[in-house]
């Protein structure tokens, strides 16, 4: 009874939020268009509106999922903007609908074509940490690290083609993928041959990567999993691998499940002479690696809140909710991702790769 009540009272929150940016945008394009045929505006409105349901009835909806996405931006700045320009007319009414509309419309296009650069233009992070440990091998390894990228129509092949290129640059000894690597479902991923481009990313002991949230939403984890390995990446599910008798790596089940193993449980198969990194795509418990003693961990899923102001939020979430920091003798990365969810724009964070040099120490 209760979720129902909650279901009804977003429904109709929402409706009034779609009413109320509706109206605002039919009387804007009324003063400055002359368009006046409201059942068609009504129509084409609620179409953009439900596009987020509608384009999950069916994974080949490309064109209904490019809606909803950008219907998301109108949402979201829609929300912060159209009230401002309605008290400026209220306080101010020698100020005229259509300049002010204008306006509005002048600042979304340049937050897409802002926020589009900082989609997919990835730049690349680098850090150099020092572990005290043993090592069988070499006194220093290269990882590369990235996250969400979401891959699916409009974070896209030509998106992970830029991944792959700077990633096999860096020649990595190891390469971590922290969750959310396809956009819920891997249908996209194989349609548009993604495959083809991850065959190609390369380290000298391997890619390693974890499930996310998303994967789980996408309800097709065994065909995803299956999609990874034959594009060479191996997806760690609650294990802990000794990877060339030389460091520890643990990937986590993303909390999304609730009966993955607790890290305590992962930990037994771990020695404490080599180095040991844990994946976790959501740094919602910081505290437990660090008191097992985690030399490196790694997560993502936040984008640092990908849309300005949604970083307060993240801020408020996590304890770590973007960079790097050292929290005893524990090295902590949350990387903002490589690609994006939903809009493809980022006006609060830049897309992402991580190189880390690891140096190990008597």
């Amino acid at each position: 009874m209760k979720k129902i009540m909650a279901v009804s009272i977003f429904f109709i929150l929402y409706n009034v939020v779609v009413f109320y940016l509706g109206w605002n945008v039919y009387h804007w394009l009324h003063g400055a268009f002359h368009v006046s045929n409201p059942l068609v505006f009504s129509a084409i409105w609620l179409y953009m509106a439900y596009s987020i349901i509608l384009s999950n009835i069916n994974e080949q909806f490309r064109i209904t999922k490019v809606v909803s996405c950008y219907w998301l931006i109108v949402m979201e700045y829609g929300l912060l903007l159209f009230p401002i320009a309605n008290l400026l007319l209220w306080f101010f009414p020698s100020f005229h609908m259509i300049w002010v509309g204008y306006v509005i419309f002048s600042i979304f296009a340049l937050i897409i074509i802002f926020g589009s650069y900082m989609a997919y233009s990835p730049i690349i992070r680098t850090k150099t940490i020092q572990i005290r440990k043993y090592s069988n091998e070499r006194k220093k390894y290269r990882i590369v690290i990235a996250s969400d990228f979401h891959l699916g129509i409009l974070s896209n092949k030509r998106l992970l083609q830029k991944f792959v290129s700077r990633s096999n640059a860096a020649k990595p000894d190891i390469v971590f993928l922290v969750g959310d690597i396809v956009d819920d479902h891997p249908y996209w991923y194989k349609a548009y041959q993604m495959d083809e481009v991850m065959k190609t990313l390369k380290a000298t002991y391997g890619i390693y990567g974890v499930l996310g949230n998303h994967e789980y939403y996408g309800k097709q984890i065994p065909l995803f999993i299956d999609e990874m390995e034959k594009s060479g990446v191996k997806i760690l599910q609650d294990e802990t691998i000794c990877v060339a008798n030389t460091f520890y790596v643990t990937g986590r089940e993303d909390k999304t499940n609730k009966d993955r193993k607790s890290l305590e449980q992962l930990s037994k198969a771990v020695d404490d002479q080599f180095p040991w990194i844990v994946m976790d795509h959501t740094p919602s418990d910081l505290e437990t690696p660090v008191n097992l003693g985690v030399d490196v961990h790694l997560s993502g899923h936040t984008h640092l809140g990908q849309m300005w102001p949604n970083q307060w939020i993240t801020r408020k979430l996590f304890e770590l909710d973007y960079g790097y920091l050292l929290k005893k003798s524990t090295h902590i990365i949350v990387s903002s991702g490589f690609g994006f969810w939903g809009p493809p724009i980022r006006t609060n964070s830049r897309s992402e790769m991580w190189v880390v040099d690891v140096e190990l120490v008597d």
